[in-house]
This record gives C-alpha cells, structure tokens and sequence, in this order.
C-alpha cells in the first residue's frame, strides 16, 4: 500500500483491480472498452473506475483512476477517463443505494441475448433463479447523455442487480466488488446455455409457468441479501486464491 494512502480505500482498489484481471481471465473482456466501478466510502462520493488504455489483464490498483459525481477526476489522469464509463456508473452511484460496485460488459453471449426480443428466457434453472434480480434497459445509442442515467437507475429497480442493455451488454450492481462480479459471471452462464441451446437447431423444452414461478422464488431465497448462496459472499475469496495462482499478485500493485 502507497505511503498516505486510506486502507480502506487501498482495499477496495485491490478489489477492484482483481475484478478486472477475473473479467479477462473468464472471457469477458473486450479491449479496454467496458468498466467496473467501486464507490468510496465517505461524504466526497468519489468512485474508482478504469482508465482508457489500460487492458483488464494489466490492471493494478495503482492504476485505477478517482472521480467525482460531477465527472472530475480527482487523482489520476484526467484525459483517460471514458465519457460514457462515467455515465453509467455515476447513474448508479448517484442513486443513494447501498450498491458499491457496478461492472458493465460486452461479450458475445450477453449480446446476443440482447439482440432477442424476448431476451434472457427461463430455459435453464441458471436463468429462473436469476429472474427476480434482472431487468431491461433500451438502447439509446452510447452512453453519452446525462439525462440517460435516471433511466438506467429506474430500469435497475430498487432491488434490481442484474440489468441487460438492449443491443448493447449487459450491466450487474451489488453491494461489493465480489457481488457484482458473479452476478455478472451467473448472467453470462445463462446467455451461453441460451445461445448453445438454441443453436442446436431442434425444439427446446419449455418449462411450466408454475415451475418457473416456482424457481424465481427459490432463486430469491437462494441468491439474495442473507440467502445461503447470497451472490458473491462465498465465491469471492475464492477468485482471488484462483487468479493469483493463475495470475500472480500483480494487481496489488
């Protein structure tokens, strides 16, 4: 940790930067093109986010940049910070909720579900289980316009933590670096087994509208706040034991 710098916040650019390794270590990178975002405690609202040009595997927690609510850069260089990154994650953090990180990805799964009308359909129990938790946000062309964000708050839902972005990605929130993160990876699953199954060019099973029912409310006890597989809670420590006997420490840097 840097002389002077806050624990606190040192962990949480740990994190933050591991997250980003996991992204590209579990193929959901694409370039240096998306973000992931932690919010700081305390009263400035500050929040992490990538800088432009820096790919997901090279990521350290020195590297990440501090913003403000109003789109400043408060450590760090200020001519790397992506306009619409700061949109859609200050659009969330803005929101007074008790989310702390928000990742946002384009893989070639959650896009093609995104390219569907009726988007991520319950036909695997990892899709059902997650439906409570998911929600739609049209596309309205890049992520430039600050009036957007209210509508992406309102497309998340109070309880929301998992958002498809119409013909664009996809967008996960949680109450940590460790939350967002399998929420992300969970969503990913099931637009695989989507596409996969889809592409097998035969009739797939259809599962009842009492069972699905059934499902998402087992997934809302499962998966939820103080559920027993409560998103995040457990798998996180053991990602960071993964990518550092894949990857090295270097993220801690």
């Amino acid at each position: 940790m840097p002389e002077g710098t806050d624990p606190v916040e040192w962990r949480l650019r740990c994190d933050l930067a591991a997250c980003y390794q996991l992204t590209d270590l579990y193929g959901m990178s694409d370039l240096a093109s998306t973000h992931i975002s932690v919010l700081l405690p305390g009263p400035e609202h500050h929040f992490l986010v990538n800088p432009l040009g820096t790919l997901f595997d090279e990521m350290t927690a020195s590297a990440l940049l501090k913003v403000d609510l109003a789109g400043r850069v408060v450590a760090g260089d200020p001519s790397l910070l992506n306009p619409a990154g700061f949109i859609i994650h200050s659009a969330i953090h803005m929101s007074q909720s008790d989310l702390q990180c928000v990742m946002h990805s384009h893989t070639r799964a959650n896009n093609a579900v995104a390219m569907q009308a009726m988007g991520l359909r319950p036909l695997s129990q990892k899709a059902c289980v997650m439906l409570d938790f998911l929600g739609y946000h049209d596309y309205e062309g890049a992520a430039l316009d600050e009036d957007e964000r209210q509508r992406l708050v309102r497309d998340l839902g109070p309880e929301g933590r998992v958002l498809i972005l119409r013909n664009h990605g996809a967008l996960t929130a949680g109450r940590s670096v460790g939350e967002a993160f399998c929420w992300m990876l969970r969503l990913e699953m099931a637009c695989q087994y989507q596409i996969d199954g889809q592409a097998g060019g035969v009739p797939l099973h259809e599962l009842s509208e009492a069972t699905i029912r059934h499902t998402r409310a087992q997934g809302r006890k499962m998966l939820g706040p103080d559920g027993f597989l409560e998103v995040g809670k457990v798998e996180w420590p053991g990602l960071l034991r993964k990518l550092e006997r894949e990857r090295g420490t270097s993220y801690r840097t």
